[in-house]
Protein backbone atom coordinates (compact mmCIF):
# COMPACT_ATOMS: atom_id res chain seq x y z
CA UNK A 1 0.00 0.00 0.00
CA UNK A 2 1.26 3.47 -0.89
CA UNK A 3 1.56 5.74 2.18
CA UNK A 4 -0.86 8.23 0.62
CA UNK A 5 -3.57 5.56 0.33
CA UNK A 6 -4.26 5.98 4.07
CA UNK A 7 -2.76 9.40 4.40
CA UNK A 8 -4.39 10.57 7.65
CA UNK A 9 -3.50 7.37 9.53
CA UNK A 10 0.07 7.46 8.24
CA UNK A 11 0.43 11.10 9.29
CA UNK A 12 -0.96 10.38 12.76
CA UNK A 13 1.46 7.47 13.24
CA UNK A 14 4.58 9.33 12.03
CA UNK A 15 5.28 13.07 11.75
CA UNK A 16 1.95 14.16 13.27
CA UNK A 17 1.90 11.45 15.97
CA UNK A 18 2.27 14.07 18.71
CA UNK A 19 -1.30 15.17 17.97
CA UNK A 20 -2.86 11.69 17.88
CA UNK A 21 -5.77 10.68 20.08
CA UNK A 22 -6.14 6.90 19.77
CA UNK A 23 -8.41 4.00 20.62
CA UNK A 24 -8.05 0.56 19.05
CA UNK A 25 -7.91 0.90 15.27
CA UNK A 26 -8.99 4.57 15.18
CA UNK A 27 -6.98 7.76 15.54
CA UNK A 28 -7.93 11.41 15.27
CA UNK A 29 -6.54 14.89 15.75
CA UNK A 30 -7.81 16.97 18.69
CA UNK A 31 -10.88 18.84 17.47
CA UNK A 32 -9.18 22.22 18.06
CA UNK A 33 -6.49 21.18 15.55
CA UNK A 34 -8.63 19.66 12.79
CA UNK A 35 -11.61 17.34 12.41
CA UNK A 36 -9.58 14.67 10.58
CA UNK A 37 -9.35 11.07 11.75
CA UNK A 38 -8.59 7.64 10.30
CA UNK A 39 -8.78 3.86 10.65
CA UNK A 40 -5.81 1.50 10.49
CA UNK A 41 -7.75 -1.06 8.47
CA UNK A 42 -11.32 -2.07 7.59
CA UNK A 43 -14.16 0.33 8.34
CA UNK A 44 -16.25 -1.95 10.58
CA UNK A 45 -13.73 -2.32 13.44
CA UNK A 46 -12.61 1.24 12.77
CA UNK A 47 -16.07 2.63 13.48
CA UNK A 48 -16.28 0.53 16.66
CA UNK A 49 -13.02 2.09 17.87
CA UNK A 50 -14.13 5.54 16.75
CA UNK A 51 -17.32 5.22 18.80
CA UNK A 52 -15.15 4.80 21.91
CA UNK A 53 -12.83 7.64 20.93
CA UNK A 54 -15.42 10.35 20.17
CA UNK A 55 -17.56 12.16 22.74
CA UNK A 56 -21.29 12.52 22.15
CA UNK A 57 -21.86 14.77 19.12
CA UNK A 58 -18.15 14.60 18.29
CA UNK A 59 -17.41 15.01 14.58
CA UNK A 60 -14.66 13.42 12.51
CA UNK A 61 -13.78 13.61 8.81
CA UNK A 62 -12.42 10.41 7.24
CA UNK A 63 -10.61 9.90 3.92
CA UNK A 64 -11.62 6.39 2.85
CA UNK A 65 -10.34 4.29 -0.04
CA UNK A 66 -13.87 2.97 -0.67
CA UNK A 67 -17.33 4.30 0.23
CA UNK A 68 -18.56 2.97 3.57
CA UNK A 69 -21.84 3.10 5.45
CA UNK A 70 -21.66 4.49 8.96
CA UNK A 71 -23.24 2.32 11.68
CA UNK A 72 -26.34 3.41 13.57
CA UNK A 73 -24.47 5.26 16.33
CA UNK A 74 -23.23 7.80 13.78
CA UNK A 75 -24.99 10.45 11.73
CA UNK A 76 -23.54 11.16 8.27
CA UNK A 77 -22.85 14.89 7.94
CA UNK A 78 -21.25 14.79 4.49
CA UNK A 79 -20.15 12.16 1.97
CA UNK A 80 -18.47 13.14 -1.32
CA UNK A 81 -15.75 11.90 -3.71
CA UNK A 82 -12.39 13.43 -2.80
CA UNK A 83 -9.59 13.85 -5.31
CA UNK A 84 -6.02 13.37 -4.07
CA UNK A 85 -3.38 15.19 -6.13
CA UNK A 86 0.42 14.84 -6.02
CA UNK A 87 2.88 17.45 -7.26
CA UNK A 88 5.24 16.48 -10.06
CA UNK A 89 8.19 18.10 -8.18
CA UNK A 90 9.01 20.64 -10.86
CA UNK A 91 10.19 24.03 -9.64
CA UNK A 92 7.55 26.73 -10.06
CA UNK A 93 8.50 30.14 -11.40
CA UNK A 94 5.60 32.35 -10.32
CA UNK A 95 5.19 36.10 -10.07
CA UNK A 96 6.27 37.23 -6.62
CA UNK A 97 3.66 38.32 -4.09
CA UNK A 98 4.40 39.88 -0.73
CA UNK A 99 3.33 37.21 1.72
CA UNK A 100 3.89 36.84 5.45
CA UNK A 101 4.21 33.80 7.68
CA UNK A 102 1.15 33.70 9.90
CA UNK A 103 1.56 33.53 13.67
CA UNK A 104 -0.64 32.69 16.64
CA UNK A 105 -1.77 36.32 16.81
CA UNK A 106 -3.24 35.90 13.31
CA UNK A 107 -5.50 32.96 14.27
CA UNK A 108 -8.73 35.02 14.70
CA UNK A 109 -8.34 36.44 11.18
CA UNK A 110 -7.41 33.02 9.80
CA UNK A 111 -10.51 31.46 11.29
CA UNK A 112 -12.70 34.27 10.00
CA UNK A 113 -11.32 33.84 6.48
CA UNK A 114 -11.83 30.06 6.68
CA UNK A 115 -15.38 30.53 7.92
CA UNK A 116 -16.11 32.84 4.99
CA UNK A 117 -14.54 30.71 2.25
CA UNK A 118 -15.04 27.14 3.59
CA UNK A 119 -11.74 25.52 2.49
CA UNK A 120 -12.31 22.55 4.81
CA UNK A 121 -11.81 21.74 8.51
CA UNK A 122 -10.00 24.61 10.23
CA UNK A 123 -9.72 25.07 13.97
CA UNK A 124 -8.08 27.28 16.56
CA UNK A 125 -4.92 25.14 16.54
CA UNK A 126 -4.72 24.19 12.85
CA UNK A 127 -1.82 26.59 12.40
CA UNK A 128 0.29 24.30 14.65
CA UNK A 129 0.39 21.64 11.91
CA UNK A 130 2.94 23.49 9.75
CA UNK A 131 3.78 26.71 7.97
CA UNK A 132 0.86 28.99 7.09
CA UNK A 133 1.36 31.90 4.73
CA UNK A 134 -0.91 34.86 4.13
CA UNK A 135 -1.29 37.92 1.96
CA UNK A 136 -2.45 41.20 3.47
CA UNK A 137 -3.92 44.19 1.72
CA UNK A 138 -4.40 47.36 3.78
CA UNK A 139 -3.44 45.31 6.86
CA UNK A 140 -6.33 42.88 6.23
CA UNK A 141 -5.75 39.14 5.68
CA UNK A 142 -7.21 38.44 2.24
CA UNK A 143 -5.62 35.08 1.30
CA UNK A 144 -3.88 32.18 2.99
CA UNK A 145 -2.63 28.64 2.51
CA UNK A 146 -0.66 26.26 4.69
CA UNK A 147 0.61 22.80 5.54
CA UNK A 148 -1.68 20.25 7.18
CA UNK A 149 -0.98 16.50 7.02
CA UNK A 150 2.67 15.50 7.19
CA UNK A 151 4.23 12.06 6.82
CA UNK A 152 7.70 10.92 5.74
CA UNK A 153 8.41 12.30 2.27
CA UNK A 154 5.11 14.19 1.87
CA UNK A 155 3.39 17.35 3.09
CA UNK A 156 -0.18 18.35 2.31
CA UNK A 157 -1.02 21.86 1.08
CA UNK A 158 -4.31 22.90 2.64
CA UNK A 159 -6.60 25.80 3.64
CA UNK A 160 -6.12 27.51 0.28
CA UNK A 161 -8.54 30.41 0.35
CA UNK A 162 -8.98 33.96 -0.91
CA UNK A 163 -11.49 36.56 0.23
CA UNK A 164 -14.20 36.91 -2.46
CA UNK A 165 -13.37 40.60 -2.88
CA UNK A 166 -9.76 39.76 -3.80
CA UNK A 167 -10.02 36.83 -6.22
CA UNK A 168 -8.36 37.02 -9.64
CA UNK A 169 -5.10 38.49 -8.37
CA UNK A 170 -3.05 35.27 -8.37
CA UNK A 171 -2.85 35.10 -4.59
CA UNK A 172 -3.73 31.40 -4.29
CA UNK A 173 -1.21 30.41 -6.96
CA UNK A 174 1.51 32.49 -5.32
CA UNK A 175 0.92 31.01 -1.87
CA UNK A 176 0.76 27.44 -3.20
CA UNK A 177 3.97 28.05 -5.15
CA UNK A 178 5.74 29.37 -2.06
CA UNK A 179 4.62 26.39 0.01
CA UNK A 180 5.60 23.87 -2.68
CA UNK A 181 9.06 25.46 -2.79
CA UNK A 182 9.45 25.16 0.99
CA UNK A 183 8.30 21.52 0.86
CA UNK A 184 10.74 20.75 -1.97
CA UNK A 185 13.57 22.39 -0.03
CA UNK A 186 13.00 19.77 2.69
CA UNK A 187 13.31 16.99 0.10
CA UNK A 188 9.59 16.20 0.24
CA UNK A 189 6.74 16.13 -2.28
CA UNK A 190 3.62 18.28 -2.01
CA UNK A 191 0.14 16.79 -2.21
CA UNK A 192 -3.38 18.06 -1.61
CA UNK A 193 -7.03 17.05 -1.52
CA UNK A 194 -10.05 18.70 -3.09
CA UNK A 195 -13.68 17.89 -3.76
CA UNK A 196 -13.88 15.95 -7.02
CA UNK A 197 -16.42 18.41 -8.46
CA UNK A 198 -14.33 21.52 -7.67
CA UNK A 199 -13.44 22.01 -11.33
CA UNK A 200 -12.00 25.49 -10.93
CA UNK A 201 -9.64 24.50 -8.12
CA UNK A 202 -8.53 21.33 -9.92
CA UNK A 203 -7.67 23.35 -13.03
CA UNK A 204 -5.53 25.71 -10.92
CA UNK A 205 -3.75 22.85 -9.19
CA UNK A 206 -3.01 21.14 -12.50
CA UNK A 207 -1.52 24.37 -13.89
CA UNK A 208 0.74 24.42 -10.82
CA UNK A 209 2.05 20.90 -11.43
CA UNK A 210 -0.32 18.72 -9.39
CA UNK A 211 -1.43 15.45 -10.99
CA UNK A 212 -4.49 13.42 -10.10
CA UNK A 213 -3.29 10.44 -8.04
CA UNK A 214 -6.32 8.75 -6.48
CA UNK A 215 -10.03 9.14 -5.89
CA UNK A 216 -10.82 8.85 -2.19
CA UNK A 217 -14.09 9.26 -0.36
CA UNK A 218 -14.67 11.95 2.25
CA UNK A 219 -17.03 10.78 4.96
CA UNK A 220 -17.87 13.19 7.78
CA UNK A 221 -19.73 11.61 10.68
CA UNK A 222 -21.09 12.78 14.00
CA UNK A 223 -21.45 10.43 16.98
CA UNK A 224 -25.06 10.52 18.10
CA UNK A 225 -25.72 12.28 21.40
CA UNK A 226 -28.19 14.48 23.20
CA UNK A 227 -26.47 17.87 23.05
CA UNK A 228 -27.22 20.64 20.56
CA UNK A 229 -25.95 20.19 17.00
CA UNK A 230 -25.89 23.92 16.19
CA UNK A 231 -23.03 25.40 14.20
CA UNK A 232 -20.70 24.13 11.51
CA UNK A 233 -18.65 21.18 12.89
CA UNK A 234 -16.03 21.49 10.16
CA UNK A 235 -15.16 25.08 11.11
CA UNK A 236 -14.46 24.41 14.78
Amino acid sequence: MHPLDNVIWNALTTVDARFAESHGSARRFPHEVTALGAFSGPAEPGFASLAELLPANGVVALFLAEPAEAPAEFEVVRAIPLLQMLHDDRRLGLAAQNYVELAESDVPEMMALAELTKPGPFGKRTRELGTYLGIRREARLVAMAGERLRLPGYTEVSAVCTHPEHTGNGYAAALIGALVGKIQDRGESAMLHTAADNVRAIALYERLGFKQRAMLHLLVVRKNGGASKAGNPLQR
